[in-house]
């Protein structure tokens, strides 16, 4: 059945921000009368109020076609394409939000800044470089197994939707984003790019950044996964540490001893020997279990210490608010010292704070604060939790964790372990 086009007015909240005024933006309000919804755009919306409302409002748009991605855009909580979002997608009872991007620096209103994007491209070498001998016409077959693996992932239009919804990019800073990587996939599976270990070396590292939470494969307007693409650059370093090893030969060992064939014992002989075998390897597995306790202490946990790490300084943490401030510190593993960057929110009224672990105590996955319904939000499980970090939904056992936090100088710290 058809839906009947509607013709009702629609109440919309769009994020502002004036780079002469500075500040951190806020939402405006419009109201516009929709005489068809189902064929009216959130790109027609935004012309309609540039045209008869407010022509300072400020966005990007090109081709309103869904082929350029100049107008990607958060709409309703959700990363999408204004060109190809209807009206009639958002509930008639429901408010119209838009807002910007995440993780670009907004430039103004809807507009950010497409530079890290781009810079980040152009760093996973995701340009085409011929192999030097080869003969026209270079062709891949459409029905070839390579061709089959890219698949659909060359129409990607960088339009920047998949790193918005990826929590990973606002905790590496290093790390390339699921559009840089699905570029770097589609070249590494194509077997005329002359690139191939350069740009396995290059992108590698960023692979282990993703946590598979597929928030990019949920939103491309496309329909392209960026977790396959992942996943796929990983398995194929595996491949290629396993076909780099076939041709290591190896050397033959040196000082070998003749073997000497020694008599074989009777039956009895052979039954005594093992019996005082079994009863001396018993004895040392009780004394060296008890010299091993003497010596270690009461367990692993002995050796975890604890160290007050900074956050922030006080004056870039809100008031009335809760923010997400990145902790960088070292984790001692046995010999082996890696550096850690953690995500901290932080809450803040008058002169109380608190200070929450981010990992979800369902999962560990990332949770973030919601300032519109007022709530933590896990978007892998749908765990939820209040201000306080109480578990209001979802699957968590217990409410978020907190760490032990003081201020010295200025200076928010927090308590962690380290081994």
């Amino acid at each position: 059945m058809q839906p009947t086009p509607s013709n009702t007015t629609r109440h919309i909240r769009i994020f502002r921000y004036d780079p002469h005024k500075g500040g951190s933006g806020d939402f405006q309000e419009y109201t516009l009368r929709v005489d068809d919804e189902i064929r009216t755009t959130i790109l027609d919306v935004l012309l309609r109020l540039q045209r008869e409302q407010d022509p300072t409002l400020a966005f990007r748009y090109a081709c309103r076609v869904n082929m350029c991605g100049s107008c990607g855009m958060v709409i309703n909580g959700k990363e999408r394409l204004a060109c190809k979002t209807n009206v009639s997608d958002i509930r008639s009872d429901e408010e119209i939000t838009i807002r910007p991007l995440n993780h670009f620096p907004v430039i103004k209103d809807l507009v950010v800044d497409m530079d890290p994007f781009f810079k980040k491209y152009e760093e996973a070498l995701t340009f085409y470089e011929p192999k030097e001998h080869y003969t026209e016409p270079l062709q891949i077959r459409p029905d070839s197994t390579e061709r089959l693996d890219i698949g659909m992932a060359t129409e990607c239009i960088a339009c920047g939707c998949c790193v918005s919804s990826c929590t990973m990019c606002n905790y590496h800073d290093e790390y390339a984003g699921p559009a840089a990587l699905t570029r770097a996939f589609t070249l590494l599976a194509d077997s005329r790019d002359a690139l191939f270990h350069e740009r396995l070396e290059r992108t590698l590292a960023s692979c282990y950044n993703c946590r598979t939470e597929f928030n990019c494969t949920e939103v491309c307007p496309k329909g392209i996964s960026g977790t396959r693409a992942i996943k796929y650059i990983q398995r194929l370093a595996l491949k290629h540490l396993a076909d780099a090893r076939k041709g290591e030969e190896i050397a033959p060992a040196t000082n070998i001893l003749p073997q000497i064939a020694k008599s074989e014992p009777d039956r009895r002989v052979f039954f005594r020997q093992v019996g005082i075998g079994v009863l001396g390897l018993g004895a040392a597995l009780i004394v060296g279990g008890v010299a091993t306790k003497a010596a270690v202490g009461p367990g692993i946990a002995a050796n975890i210490t604890k160290t007050w790490v900074p956050v922030a300084d006080l004056g870039k943490i809100p008031i009335g608010d809760i923010s997400t401030h990145t902790v960088h510190y070292e984790l001692k593993n046995g010999f082996y010292t890696q550096e850690k960057a953690v995500p901290v929110l932080v809450s803040r009224t008058g002169d109380e704070m608190t200070c929450f672990n981010a990992s979800c105590t369902h999962a560990g996955c990332i949770v973030k604060w919601d300032g519109q319904s007022g709530r933590f939000r896990c978007a892998c499980h749908g765990g939820m939790f209040d201000r306080e970090g109480n578990v209001l939904a979802g699957p968590p056992p217990r409410p978020l964790d907190k760490y032990p936090f003081k201020v010295d100088s200025g200076h928010l710290l927090i308590e962690m372990e380290v081994v």
